[in-house]
């Protein structure tokens, strides 16, 4: 566990560890809230220091749980937030973000994304970002469930390619990006942050995950976030609310998976071979 995580470089240059945390789900029963706080801080503890989350999520009831997690941590903590496309005007933007900013009782955030396309012109919504980060409400922005068309709609706006991250569902049984998006981002620099990438626990009963997870003495969902955290320029950002989960994620990024396993994972989970459309969950 004292191994460092290695670390993906934004387009600025400043290193985030390959692997984070996600807070989809959290906030939403306040019988857990504090299992997930602690969830939260000791995943900080372990360097997962990027924290994920989104206005949208518990109705910004996850956001309140990162404030609380990250009381006092501030300074060593990269934190992510959203803003649903229903909000995404100049405007409105400017808005959801203040209001994200009062429920976590912070300055500012690390990186702000537009949680998927809607109907405001995406030039509307950049120089929204780009006044936030004049205003020091932002470091950086980004987007979510972005596809390569969507991608280079955005370079083509005034800012566009200033872009700092690209947020999309990337797990085994989710490979489409592999065949365009990750390429796109690669070569301009843009990093993929992946979410769900267990699938949400749906994929742990396969039985060559199973096989690779006893050859390495890691559980399924283990060889799992490692299979995504050996994918060059992609970081992962699984959630977990429990001591038990939060320590097998951050073991997960001490695996090295041989080109053996990986033929195995591709025999089992086929690489897309032509253009899939992005998915969404």
């Amino acid at each position: 566990m004292n191994e460092a995580l290695a670390t993906i470089d934004l387009p600025s240059g400043e290193a985030l560890p390959v692997l984070g945390q996600g807070t989809w789900g959290m906030g939403e029963d306040p019988r857990r809230r504090d299992e997930e706080i602690a969830a939260l801080q000791l995943g900080l503890e372990m360097g997962m220091r990027l924290i994920d989350t989104a206005e949208m999520y518990g109705d910004g009831g996850a956001e309140r749980i990162v404030g609380e997690a990250i009381k006092g941590r501030r300074d060593r903590v990269f934190v992510v937030s959203k803003v649903l496309p229903g909000n995404a005007s100049r405007a409105g933007t400017q808005a959801a973000c203040e209001k994200s900013l009062k429920r976590m009782g912070i300055e500012q955030i690390d990186l702000y994304l537009l949680h998927w396309r809607g109907r405001f012109p995406l030039s509307e919504t950049v120089a929204a970002f780009e006044d936030l980060q004049d205003a020091g409400k932002i470091r950086y922005w980004g987007v979510s469930n972005f596809d390569v068309e969507d991608m280079e709609e955005l370079y083509t706006v005034p800012d566009g390619n200033t872009v700092a991250a690209n947020q999309v569902l990337y797990n085994l049984t989710r490979r489409g990006v592999e065949f365009d998006l990750l390429p796109w981002c690669r070569e301009r620099g843009v990093p993929i942050m992946a979410y769900s990438p267990i699938e949400q626990g749906r994929l742990l009963n396969h039985p060559q995950l199973k096989l690779i997870a006893a050859q390495h003495g890691a559980t399924p969902a283990q060889i799992a976030l490692a299979f995504v955290l050996t994918q060059p320029g992609v970081m992962a950002i699984p959630k977990a609310t429990s001591a038990e989960h939060v320590s097998e994620n951050r073991l997960a990024a001490n695996i090295d998976l041989t080109d053996d396993d990986l033929a195995t994972l591709d025999a089992a989970f086929s690489p897309p071979a032509s253009k899939r459309p992005l998915e969404m969950i």
